[in-house]
């Protein structure tokens, strides 16, 4: 590897990680990209393929970084593979080797600095929302539609505005949220970017839920992001020191676990330990820190309930966000969790496995294809004829809501803690499918 090859020595694509790819091909029904263009090397083993050509000394062209751009991370393939090949690794140390080493266009270094100047930042976002309830409040996105003004601004500004969810007013979450009963565990709480500006309703019932079930949960404030929009996409720099800034935020906090209730969050938080494996000042927090995350639905089960489940009746579809199912393995839990609840009936979504077309600001930075696969799954979402889509990822929401708007649809649609939390508190079915 030399500065004209594709990679450099700092952590490459690793030899013996892509030579557990025997090519079968199981792993090229699941993959979304192989499914909507048939390219070879737009699947996983084909993008695997160019790892190995990039470590023999073939150099990091155009087409070969178009081929990794492609590609979702939705880690469907891992699923899939018989072999265990670890892709997640493979991806995400590729395109740190990309953001190093591939110069960008000035169109896509403007589109990029400007998503990452303001995504992952929660006071950032939290600042947006008083201007998007004004502007929603008003309609001025149906008078830029109507006077033709829309479809002329750049596709990633139009996939921003028309995935913008309906403000609504933020509950107030304090710093501590008391169990009530007998205590059984302290759990701490990251409260995400996207999650806490645009989706508050779920981190206050993810607390009243983790209260309910004998929790005291502590909220520590002035969190950041947690990084894994930028690891993601390879800003792994830029990931690193999101890491260590939340990793201090909760070093100071005596919990017994941290509960995260956004897939893509936990996906990053897990990996911790390979994130700042180089880190000496940080490498052993992480792998604690790390040891004691779990997503909502994971702890929940893991405790086992002690709240009463109230009667909902009302017919669900399940959606299995990605990095929750296949980059975390947690795909029992949600459905156990949501199978207690007397009168709830869960319908299963024709190929779940295939990725909603979300995966981070994969829908900012590859529009079509994104819209693509978000019609395909709001398709399949609606053949389930259920009431009510159940997802735990706010981008997810946010892409199969867009995309049955195009379709002229509309579904309510909720977080899984949002239903336990309606049924732990005997709310009624009608405070889901008002959402």
């Amino acid at each position: 590897m030399t500065d004209t090859g594709a990679f450099d020595a700092l952590h490459p694509p690793q030899r013996e990680l892509i030579d557990d790819c025997v090519h079968c091909g199981f792993c090229l029904p699941t993959c979304p990209t192989y499914e909507l263009w048939g390219e070879e090397m737009d699947s996983p083993r084909g993008r695997i393929y160019l790892m190995k050509q990039g470590l023999e000394g073939e150099p990091l062209t155009d087409t070969m970084v178009g081929h990794f751009d492609a590609c979702l991370g939705c880690m469907a393939c891992v699923t899939a593979c018989p072999s265990g090949v670890q892709y997640g690794t493979l991806i995400t140390e590729t395109r740190a080797q990309v953001e190093r080493r591939h110069p960008r266009s000035g169109w896509e270094k403007l589109l990029r600095t400007a998503i990452f100047t303001l995504f992952p930042y929660p006071r950032r976002l939290r600042a947006l929302r008083g201007p998007l309830a004004l502007y929603q409040r008003l309609g001025l996105g149906r008078l830029l539609k109507r006077t033709g003004l829309m479809a002329k601004l750049p596709d990633a500004l139009q996939v921003m505005e028309s995935l913008a969810p309906p403000i609504t007013r933020a509950p107030k979450l304090g710093t501590r949220v008391p169990a009530r009963g007998k205590r059984r565990a302290v759990v701490g709480m990251v409260t995400g970017c996207v999650q806490s500006a645009f989706f508050p309703d779920v981190n206050a019932a993810t607390a009243r839920i983790l209260a309910a079930e004998g929790c005291d949960v502590v909220i520590p404030p002035a969190q950041g992001c947690c990084g894994a929009l930028s690891e993601h996409s390879g800003r792994e720099t830029e990931a690193v020191k999101f890491a260590r800034d939340l990793l201090d935020t909760f070093r100071r906090s005596d919990v017994d676990y941290v509960v995260i209730n956004s897939a893509g969050c936990g996906s990053t938080l897990k990996e911790y330990p390979r994130l700042l494996r180089d880190d000496p000042e940080y490498a052993e927090l992480a792998e604690q820190f790390s040891a004691r995350v779990r997503d909502i639905a994971e702890l929940l089960v893991e405790l086992g309930p002690v709240a009463e489940r109230h009667p909902l009746p009302v017919t669900v579809a399940y959606h299995d966000a990605c990095h929750l199912a296949h980059g975390q393995g947690i795909r029992s839990q949600p459905r156990e969790l949501l199978r207690a609840i007397p009168q709830l009936e869960v319908r299963e979504i024709n190929r779940a496995e295939l990725c909603c077309g979300s995966a981070g600001v994969y829908n900012l930075l590859q529009p079509q294809a994104a819209r693509e696969l978000g019609d395909r799954k709001a398709a399949n979402v609606l053949a389930t004829g259920a009431q009510l889509l159940v997802t735990a990822n706010p981008g997810c929401s946010m892409q199969i809501r867009t995309a049955l708007e195009r379709r002229g649809e509309h579904l309510p649609m909720a977080h899984t803690v949002q239903v336990l939390d309606a049924s732990i508190r005997g709310a009624g079915v009608d405070s889901l499918l008002r959402s």
